[in-house]
């Protein structure tokens, strides 16, 4: 635990980050307040992080812009919680809230989803049989999980028999706890995964995996309980120094680690699961794990109108689909008028809501200079964040860039490999906040 002066010391440096945070948003917002005159018919398909962001900031940049926003979803999913709903630390409520709450009245929303893109001819059809013609196509619809992709899973079978899946939504999320939490009453094996494809937040299975250890350390008591990590990568982390130190925190914890297993199929039944294992000679096994509780993470793609519409990668990610895009400027590579942003992007990093953030602006910047007949001059270069979670009250702050290189906002204050309380307050409290201005394109 800390002592007085450290809490009343964290407290201090953590008010004025926010501080800091709060002044950086109006410099910012005051940077922007010029307004570009245009008759541009700019859409936007996906209402999550990216494209609420993207549409809220377009309006405050564009004067007579025709900017209509896709996606039939009524509810907006605050992501990044998930994982607390799934520890018992939130309700479902907090991660949900309406589409339209974050909209401006300058947006058109169309509630529908996006059934077809056709870039040639610079049009999207909405489920509903509407046509939109476009200058400018923005496309951040998120991903969508491969539940299929695993044997004898369902998600209506998540919370019955030791089986949790957070990904899913706030609901399956809260039925994730309910059956992580017998597991961490009453003991057993544990066993968590992560899917072979890229992901959301590739830390989120790292957190659950650590939260988890440490709620039944305290509930059941160690010895009651084994943990076990599956992952079908070499490593524990994409970024070497962060690997090196979950490993250490692994070792330290006592959580198992079985790397080059990839979850194909389980046996909710007899609570076996079974994994193929690359082995070291190129040959692939099968392996059988029996469970208690296991936390599947299912592989992810981009949803099929992205698949069918031609704005693919063709000789990278071809199984998942994500946008073919420069990695600065996240601007198509062959349709000059389309961007992707968020998690559908098809970039080396960036699939959390930290990254929309840094990647929102310079789509901005991009599309602005192409209305005006000039080049953009604004870089993504892959920053992601991750607070990390290890335990409850504990976290590092991980960020990092496309090359690997840790990129630490507050240095000095926060050190991105330790496990720290302000690390942990960042995430349980200040990062919503972050989230909901940034929604509003003021962050």
């Amino acid at each position: 635990m800390l002592d007085d002066l450290d809490v009343q010391a964290t407290r201090r440096a953590f008010l004025g980050l926010a501080a800091a945070g709060v002044a950086a948003a109006s410099v910012t917002s005051q940077a922007r307040a010029a307004k570009v005159s245009t008759r541009a018919k700019i859409v936007v398909i996906g209402a999550g992080a990216a494209g609420t962001a993207m549409a809220n900031r377009l309006v405050q940049r564009l004067d007579g812009a025709e900017i209509t926003l896709v996606d039939g979803r009524a509810d907006h999913l605050y992501q990044p919680g998930l994982s607390l709903v799934a520890t018992g630390l939130k309700p479902p409520s907090y991660t949900v809230s309406k589409t339209t709450d974050w909209l401006p009245r300058e947006v058109k929303l169309v509630a529908e989803a996006a059934a077809a893109i056709d870039p040639i001819a610079k049009t999207v059809t909405t489920a509903g049989g509407t046509t939109l013609a476009y200058d400018f196509l923005i496309v951040a619809p998120g991903l969508v999980l491969d539940h299929a992709a695993i044997e004898g899973f369902s998600l209506n079978q998540v919370g019955k028999n030791g089986i949790g899946a957070l990904y899913a939504g706030p609901a399956y999320a809260a039925l994730t706890w309910q059956a992580a939490s017998k597991f961490t009453a009453e003991g057993g094996v544990g066993l968590f995964t992560r899917p072979e494809t890229e992901m959301k937040c590739a830390g989120a299975p790292l957190k659950h995996a650590f939260l988890i250890e440490d709620i039944a350390s305290r509930g059941v008591g160690k010895g009651k309980y084994e943990m076990h990590y599956a992952a079908p990568q070499g490593a524990l982390f994409g970024v070497p120094i962060v690997s090196e130190k979950v490993r250490m925190l692994f070792g330290q914890r006592g959580i198992a680690t079985h790397l080059n297993h990839t979850l194909k199929a389980i046996d909710a039944d007899r609570k076996r699961a079974t994994f193929s294992r690359a082995e070291k000679d190129g040959t692939t096994s099968m392996v059988e794990m029996g469970y208690d509780y296991i936390h599947v993470i299912p592989p992810q793609r981009a949803p099929d109108v992205i698949r069918q519409s031609g704005l693919s990668w063709a000789d990278k990610w071809t199984d998942q689909g994500w946008v073919e895009v420069d990695q600065k400027t996240l601007r198509h590579l062959r349709f000059p008028d389309v961007f992707a942003i968020g998690d559908v992007a098809g970039v080396p990093k960036g699939k959390t809501a930290a990254s929309v953030k840094w990647q929102v602006p310079v789509v901005e910047d991009h599309l602005i200079a192409a209305i005006e007949g000039r080049d953009g001059t604004e870089v993504y270069d892959g920053y992601t964040s991750c607070p990390l979670i290890t335990r409850v009250g504990r976290a590092m702050l991980v960020e990092f860039d496309y090359n690997n290189n840790l990129v630490p906002s507050f240095p000095g204050v926060i050190a991105p490999l330790e496990e720290l309380w302000i690390s942990w307050l960042m995430k349980e409290v200040a990062l919503k906040a972050t989230y909901n201005a940034m929604l509003r394109g003021k962050a």
